[in-house]
């Protein structure tokens, strides 16, 4: 598969088979957030996989949008450090997306669950505590989001698109 075929075939899957994910899969998928690119090529940010029930059982209660969680059967959670670079917030963000599309090239769904929340910073501490709670996070990395991956349940609905025009221009606004 080529890049614009997975950026084509992306979709938010939320609904995923009791199927376990091969180890070197998700190696595959883990191997492209290393490679995502980051602000001058500083480490800020950083991946936890994990694929133990219990763990992804526990991180459903992150916030009441990740209920999806239930069905994977592997997450990755993506923390940025603020105290490292200032774009740790965009270089987590391009991780995730590296992360999507690696993960629809190996035949996975991935679903994005936002754990940092910008516009409200009394909700974004107690969804990042939380998290930071389950997997020992130390207090200086900020958790930004939560991956959930899986083998999709049947075949996604087509997207719906607006058109190019509503979205993409030349030269001037």
């Amino acid at each position: 598969m080529n890049i614009l075929e997975a950026i084509q075939n992306r979709r938010e899957i939320t609904n995923f088979q009791d199927k376990k994910i091969p180890e070197e899969t998700l190696e595959k998928v883990l191997e492209a957030a290393f490679l995502s690119p980051s602000g001058n090529h500083l480490p800020s940010r950083e991946f936890i996989l994990t694929v133990k029930r219990e763990t992804i059982d526990q991180l459903v209660h992150t916030t009441p949008f990740v209920s999806w969680l239930r069905e994977a059967t592997a997450a990755i959670i993506v923390t940025g450090r603020p105290e490292i670079s200032k774009y740790w917030l965009q270089d987590a963000s391009i991780a995730c997306g590296f992360i999507w599309l690696s993960a629809v090239e190996q035949g996975l769904g991935t679903a994005f669950g936002a754990v940092y929340h910008s516009e409200d910073p009394n909700e974004s501490k107690k969804r990042e505590n939380f998290v930071r709670k389950q997997l020992l996070i130390p207090d200086d990395r900020r958790i930004v989001a939560i991956m959930g991956l899986g083998y999709p349940k049947g075949e996604p609905k087509t997207k719906k698109l607006l058109s190019r025009d509503e979205i993409i221009r030349y030269d001037h606004f």
